[in-house]
């Protein structure tokens, strides 16, 4: 008979951590008498980060006493208290590889049902001071588990564990954590796991990614690998070539007072490989020749059927590579650019689509109304644009003859302040920038997949009013012509100065130049530094991360050239072109996407 051997809560709390402060419930201690187990947590009881902890799926965390002999045999230590692990329940029993995903299990006056396994996460390696633990639970297959309360009452230590039912398929916290984080799964695998209804929200649409990328036989359809369970990209092709190639500029034309075209194509004159609507490429160039060079990246702006590759570029004021390319850069010039990558690109199913842009954000959207347009797509198709004016409105004439061959095309265009010689109802819509109302005042159907690109605030602001106007926010993708937006969960926030070199390397920083490309920044590499998530940080450059150990592929970034080794080795391989920062570091001149 299982038993529950220590009941254990902490209140979230601020820590010190790697020069910064995570606020985080990880610290429990274990408590004398009953306890109530409510629906969310237990009385005195919370955790510091909601998004990956907590909630009605994951209430309480499980972790059994047989692991923690394991893990005082592996990593030769006598230290361990109860709740050493983060956990709520530490019990004697109910192994991983003997309980499964929909087990229910009554205790003290409580009923229980088992969820998912533990979320990997680098606070329990900060609880352990041991920042490979988030790896070793994954590799040792003793991840823990959480419960959901089906009733809530009273536990105490001492209190047996008596098991009511066993979940359907009978698949074990072991095997559908290796299921998610290890190479080697199976299709039928991850159809069983989809097919328990007490599986977590967020566990099932991870094995519905996982799951989407098989065909009809029971073969993967991905030729990059990676793990799209994960993270979004490993849904992106691979490169079509690596690091730079050149390309000769065979047209240079303006779309709007402050937005100018380049159509690039191969110096041999053979077609370029096709690119997916919606992907960017980035282009390297040398304004002077005694400095470093300047990485941008652009979006593809023209049909992903066309043999060149067109991208649109806004002349910003004191912008050093939009001033090179306007001022410089002639026709018949030469440029060094990568091959096209990106996951802001159109979802394959047959659902209407949205597309809501400002500015020169009408870019990849433009490049997704192409393909549209090329197949005489019959979805409905919005088209949402808001300019200043007539001067500032790119493509507008282009845009239009594309909705005109579309049998369900629809046109909504806003000027916030239109000229004298705009015209209302041919030229624009209506007038004043897009708002929460408008949106709602086109009847979007709630399973319509929504494409917005534009200013950050811009982009929060649209999404927010399609959620409210029903939308699903699964469906609703946004795309970032600047620095991605951090996750540093638990990461007390502050105020982060713009990308800059490291004000204190650890060395003399000899090693291979690493360019943040979407930052503007290349700095030398030092092994000091650990890992490229570490050099990140230490330049300031917003990165995304869970694990830092190779596991959550959170940190999965696209290598725009070169290459990475790692140390130690991920749990299973990010995407072809893409590395995981938090556990590699650069061998060669590195460029990433960040």
């Amino acid at each position: 008979m299982a038993t529950l051997v220590a009941v254990n809560i902490g209140m979230p709390r601020d820590v010190p951590w790697k020069g910064r402060v995570t606020h985080t419930g990880v610290w429990k201690q274990p408590v004398t008498g009953p306890r109530m187990v409510r629906k969310l947590n237990i009385d005195g009881d919370g955790q510091g980060d909601l998004a990956g902890h907590g909630g009605p799926y994951r209430a309480v965390l499980v972790y059994q006493v047989d692991s923690y002999r394991h893990w005082q045999r592996h990593l030769h230590r006598d230290d361990f208290t109860h709740g050493q692990f983060g956990e709520n329940f530490t019990v004697d029993g109910l192994p991983d590889d003997e309980v499964c995903i929909g087990d229910q299990y009554r205790i003290g006056d409580a009923l229980f049902e088992v969820t998912q396994p533990r979320v990997t996460c680098y606070r329990v390696g900060l609880r352990m001071d041991e920042p490979q633990m988030p790896a070793l639970l994954v590799a040792h297959g003793r991840p823990g588990f959480y419960f959901k309360v089906l009733a809530e009452g009273f536990v105490q230590a001492g209190d047996e564990i008596v098991k009511v039912s066993t979940g359907p398929e009978a698949m074990t916290v072991a095997e559908i954590d290796a299921v998610l984080y290890k190479p080697g799964r199976s299709r039928s695998q991850v159809e069983r796991a989809l097919r328990i209804p007490a599986l977590s929200p967020g566990w099932k649409t991870s094995m519905q990614s996982l799951l989407d990328d098989y065909d009809s036989k029971g073969r993967s359809t991905g030729s990059t690998g990676g793990n799209t369970g994960l993270t979004s990209a490993a849904t992106s092709p691979p490169p079509a070539w690596p690091g730079f190639r050149p390309l000769v500029v065979t047209d240079i034309a303006p779309e709007s007072k402050s937005i100018f075209s380049l159509t690039l194509a191969a110096t041999d004159g053979s077609p370029l490989p096709t690119a997916l609507p919606g992907q960017f490429v980035t282009v390297r160039m040398r304004p002077d020749p005694q400095s470093a060079p300047v990485i941008r990246s652009y979006s593809l702006s023209g049909s992903p059927r066309d043999a060149r590759y067109r991208i649109s570029v806004k002349q910003e004021p004191h912008g050093v590579a939009s001033s090179y390319l306007h001022q410089h850069v002639a026709v018949e010039d030469v440029l060094d650019v990568a091959a096209p990558r990106g996951t802001f690109t159109l979802a394959e199913d047959e659902e209407a689509i949205v597309l809501v842009s400002a500015g020169v954000g009408a870019t990849p959207v433009l490049a997704m109304l192409h393909a549209l347009a090329d197949n005489r797509d019959p979805r409905p198709v919005w088209w949402v644009h808001g300019a200043r004016d007539g001067a500032e409105h790119p493509f507008a004439h282009e845009a239009r003859t594309l909705l005109s061959r579309l049998p369900s095309g629809r046109r909504h265009v806003s000027y916030s302040r239109p000229r004298d010689d705009d015209r209302l109802g041919d030229d624009y819509t209506s007038t004043g920038r897009l708002t929460a109302q408008l949106l709602e005042d086109l009847e979007f159907p709630p399973r319509a997949n929504a494409y917005i690109c534009g200013p950050v605030a811009f982009m929060d602001d649209m999404t927010k009013a399609l959620v409210n106007c029903g939308l699903d926010p699964a469906r609703i993708h946004t795309e970032t012509f600047g620095s991605v937006t951090a996750i540093t969960p638990g990461v007390v926030p502050t105020d982060a100065p713009a990308p800059h070199p490291p004000a204190h390397p650890p060395g003399h920083g000899t090693g291979p130049s690493v360019s943040f490309a979407r930052s503007g920044l290349t700095v030398p590499w030092d092994a000091g530094y650990g890992t490229l998530l570490e050099l990140a940080e230490a330049c300031d450059v917003p990165v995304q991360w869970s694990c830092r150990t190779g596991v959550c592929h959170t940190c999965e970034t696209a290598v725009v050239s070169g290459r990475v080794d790692y140390s130690p080795d991920p749990i299973d391989l990010p995407a072809e072109g893409n590395a995981l920062i938090c556990c590699s570091q650069p061998p060669t001149d590195l460029i990433l996407d960040l």
